[in-house]
Formats: structure tokens, sequence, C-alpha cells
């Protein structure tokens, strides 16, 4: 995936932490989805829709941008003016709640938020799988610890992040949450490649919450963490 296309959408505006383009990036990389125009994805978690914009121009395919914090009305002014209204349909709804059809979906798709509300486990076989069509696919790339660091993230993290530094999972650890089901073909985790890219990236810009994060770069976030990410496919 050519990244480039996609800068003069990658601003102040749409980020809300390191590039999700770039992490999005690796992952159509890694594994390519090779869909239609009559697939559907589910962009999980999408912000302010940025990666629903990209899957949609790489794949053709329609998506459902979901997302809590943005609202449906404020990422479908924006898919209007992305020229994208009528393939990206904007949905504002908890993860823990979805309101789809089962096995309605060819692939998923969760930038820098499944770790918000999917570290327990069971929540995939219960809330992710029975939304997915056989033969599908889950790419997910999400902050987290690296392997050798697995179960310290609290006493590594918590200067940085507070109480949420307990979201911050090792791939190893994704990997078992993931776990195995009769429907479950695959599951593939590792540290993604383009950690300092992305990361730099999202400090370059003038937003308050990159100048926080660029305080802790150095001494906690460089050394202990990483982006996981997680490759599903699911049995035909």
């Amino acid at each position: 995936m050519n990244i480039s296309n996609y800068k003069k959408y990658i601003s102040a505006e749409t980020m809300m932490g390191p590039n999700c383009v770039r992490l999005l990036g690796e992952l159509f990389d890694k594994y390519p989805l090779q869909l239609s125009s009559d697939d559907l994805v589910l962009d999980l978690g999408c912000g302010t829709g940025l990666t629903s914009f990209v899957i949609a121009k790489e794949t053709g395919a329609k998506v459902y941008a979901n997302d809590l914090w943005v609202s449906a009305e404020e990422n479908g002014k924006r898919f209007a003016e992305w020229g994208v209204y009528g393939q990206v349909t904007p949905i504002c709804e908890d993860a823990n709640n979805l309101h789809f059809n089962e096995r309605q979906f060819n692939a998923l798709v969760s930038i820098d938020s499944y770790h918000y509300f999917a570290g327990e486990q069971g929540f995939f076989q219960e809330k992710i799988l029975p939304l997915m069509k056989d033969g599908g696919v889950i790419l997910i790339g999400i902050p987290g610890l690296k392997d050798e660091y697995s179960g310290h993230s609290e006493e590594l993290l918590s200067v940085w992040l507070g109480k949420e530094a307990y979201m911050f999972k090792s791939p190893k650890l994704w990997k078992k949450l993931i776990g195995s089901h009769d429907r479950i073909e695959s599951v593939v985790t590792w540290e993604m490649a383009c950690f300092e890219e992305a990361w730099n990236e999202w400090l370059a810009i003038d937003n308050e919450y990159a100048q926080s994060d660029k305080q802790y770069f150095e001494t906690i976030i460089k050394p202990y963490t990483c982006f996981v990410g997680i490759y599903v496919k699911l049995k035909r």
C-alpha cells in the first residue's frame, strides 16, 4: 500500500494517536484483503474515519465505520467531503453491543482501538466471531507490550498511562486471548515493524496529547512497548 496517496488526509484533525494509516499499511502489505464491491468490512473503533476511508479506497468494498467516541454525524460529514459517503457508512455503537447480523462481514479491521474493549478472555469468540462470514479475515493493529515484558504493563507503563496501563498486552498474550475455535483456521501475532515511523509521525503534529506522549517516548514507550499485529483467518 502506498501511504503517500493519503498524505493530505493525515492531519492533526484526523489523527488520534500514532499514524493509523501506517499501521493499516503494514497489515495490508502483510495480509492483503482480496475483496469486491459487494463485500462488507467492519472498521471497529475507526476514530475519525481515516482508516475506513483508506480501507474503502484500497479494497473497493463497502465499509461500516464504527466508533463510540466520534459521532456518526461527524464522521459522515468527513466521508461526504472525501467522496466515499455511500461506500462508507458511519456507525456509533459500543463494541460490546453491536447491532449487526450474524455472519455479515467478509473482513474486520481494528486499528489502535481493540485493546480498549477486547482484553478479556472470550470477547473474540462471543462478540467478533459471530459477525464474520466463513473464510473471513480479521486484521488488528494495536499498541502493546513487548513479549519480554509480558505481565508487567502496570509497573512499567503506569507513569505514562495511569489506570489504562493494564490494556497493553504482549503479542503472545493477545494470541491466547483470541483463543481457539472450530471456525478459526489460524491466528498470527507479531511485533509490527512500523513502530518508530508511526510514533514519529504522531509526535511531530501540534496536538496536546502528542506533546504529552513525547515526554515519555524515550524512557517508557520506546523501551517497553510495540505495536501488536494480529491476523485471524477463518475456515471456509
